[in-house]
């Protein structure tokens, strides 16, 4: 009985040295209580799914340059126009983004917090204190049909809801 506690004892102390790292490349990492690291890049990531899944964003605004890399490689940058501060396990998230036309601003981006918020909470553990939201532009490149089509819908979908 006494050698089976001591190997669970060495056991636990094995996993309590051990360490995930999720990406030993990536710049601006932190350990965590527990010894996992994880990269400013993977929660900007995940803060960029959760934004591209909310209606009237038209795009992330990265500025210049994060639109040159996004051509020359091919590939969609899914954090683009997100930054990362994190300190212990607390995480500011700054969003910079590009609203469709005929969008009610504050509603998007009270959803992209919400939605950021519950997203790197869950899959990281990290306490998001803020998540500011920078509107950057309007998309004006949807025609006045399609913006008076989808106001109609809305407000039909409204009606529908208060009857």
């Amino acid at each position: 009985m006494e050698e089976e506690n001591s190997k669970k004892e060495v056991i636990e102390n094995e996993s309590k040295e051990e360490k995930i790292v999720t990406n030993e490349n990536a710049e601006n990492t932190e350990d965590t209580e527990n010894g996992i690291e994880i990269s400013n890049d993977v929660i900007a990531v995940i803060a960029g799914v959760a934004v591209s899944e909310v209606q009237g964003v038209a795009s992330m605004s990265g500025g210049f340059a994060g639109g040159i890399t996004e051509v020359l490689s091919g590939k969609k940058n899914m954090a683009k126009g997100i930054k990362v501060e994190k300190t212990d396990n607390k995480a500011k998230i700054d969003v910079n983004i590009i609203v469709e036309y005929g969008s009610r601003i504050p509603d998007v981006a009270y959803e992209i917090q919400n939605r950021i918020k519950k997203a790197v909470e869950g899959m990281t553990g990290f306490k998001v204190e803020e998540v500011n939201v920078h509107v950057q532009g309007v998309d004006t490149n949807v025609s006045k049909n399609e913006y008076s089509e989808s106001k109609q819908e809305k407000n039909e979908s409204e009606d529908t809801e208060n009857n």
